[in-house]
């Protein structure tokens, strides 16, 4: 009769090996994402020195080009290319994209005269953009090549050729498309950035690229943006506490701005200042008190004019709620933490 194991050896066994698999498991899905990660950036090192007088001649092409600049390619090479696109209409350059395959079957005549091409394809033997190259030559318009093979059929095609070639794709059977689009995307952000620095493309034309999202608002808002449409609480520095307290609760700032007759301010009093005062103590005395006996005479300011996106970063380093905005040392207005983040500030 064979030896059976007791329930608890047999439980420990099991245990055992099951952690023993997933160590070995939870090993290969790092090994794995550790190799995918170097292998690309690899990939995109390597492009460092395929960087030549043809890259330097590609950006010359792009910046003196009259039309757009019109990026084409055929499956994971044409997602690429809508990638650079983007990139490129966001920076300053007007850019287009199409797809190889549709452009055979009536989007050519998108293409314009004074249009530039890029067309991308690894192997430079994709048969859409093979087929497609002789008509772009027809026409006039300037092909530049990102290939990874300057030999290749399209190379030839091209009027200026860009190397992106790779020793290999991150794909364990070194197939699926992985390094060698990462490699296209950053020879693709290589001539954006490039052609943005030629054209001194400012923050604020990428503010105005840019009207809807958190990077553009970061640029274009500013504090008037914010005080203009909000209460504008203030008191005199002679106001009686009870007048401080209606003013800060009606306004709903959580503060009261204390300010001179002539405009000029004085000090600030916060609900948190309010709050403080009277748990310490409550008595006839208090209650005789003027908002200059209560106030903070150095309240923390920002000049009217100031982006709004500096207004928060000083609200986060002193970690206070409302900031009071001066012009000529003037109140105008006051604005509150939640107003920005409500925006989508960060």
């Amino acid at each position: 009769m064979p030896l059976l194991l007791k329930e608890k050896e047999y439980n420990t066994a099991i245990f055992f090996m099951t952690t023993t698999v997933l160590s070995t498991l939870h090993r290969r899905i790092l090994q794995s994402a550790y190799l995918t990660i170097e292998t690309e950036a690899a990939a995109i090192l390597h492009l460092k020195q395929q960087i030549s007088e043809t890259f330097v001649q590609a950006v010359y092409l792009l910046s003196e080009c009259k039309g757009r600049v019109i990026v084409t390619g055929v499956g994971k090479s044409a997602i690429i290319a809508q990638k650079i696109v983007a990139t490129l209409n966001s920076t300053g350059t007007v850019a287009a994209f199409l797809h190889a395959a549709d452009a055979l079957h009536g989007d050519l005549g998108m293409v314009q005269a004074q249009d530039v091409i890029i067309a991308i394809s690894k192997s430079g033997s994709t048969a859409e953009l093979l087929a497609l190259a002789p008509f772009l030559k027809r026409n006039g318009n300037l092909l530049i090549a990102i290939v990874s093979n300057e030999h290749s059929n399209l190379a030839k095609y091209a009027d200026c050729v860009l190397l992106a070639k790779i020793e290999r794709e991150a794909c364990p059977n070194n197939l699926a498309p992985t390094a060698s689009t990462t490699a296209q995307l950053a020879m693709g952000d290589a001539l954006a950035m490039c052609l943005q620095d030629l054209k001194h493309f400012t923050p604020q034309d990428f503010a105005f690229n840019h009207p809807a999202g958190a990077l553009g608002k970061q640029l274009y808002l500013k504090v008037e943006d914010f005080y203009r449409h909000q209460a504008k609480p203030q008191v005199l520095p002679t106001a009686s506490l009870q007048e401080v307290i209606v003013e800060i609760s009606s306004k709903r700032l959580g503060a009261v701005a204390v300010v001179e007759e002539d405009g000029i301010l004085a000090g600030i009093i916060t609900d948190g200042d309010v709050r403080r005062m009277l748990e310490r103590s409550l008595n006839v005395e208090m209650l005789q008190l003027r908002a200059e006996d209560i106030m903070n005479k150095q309240p923390k300011t920002i000049e009217n004019g100031t982006m709004a996106a500096e207004a928060l970063n000083i609200l986060r380093h002193h970690n206070i709620n409302q900031i009071i905005v001066v012009q000529d040392k003037k109140y105008v207005g006051m604005i509150h933490l939640h107003d920005l983040l409500r925006e989508g500030l960060e």
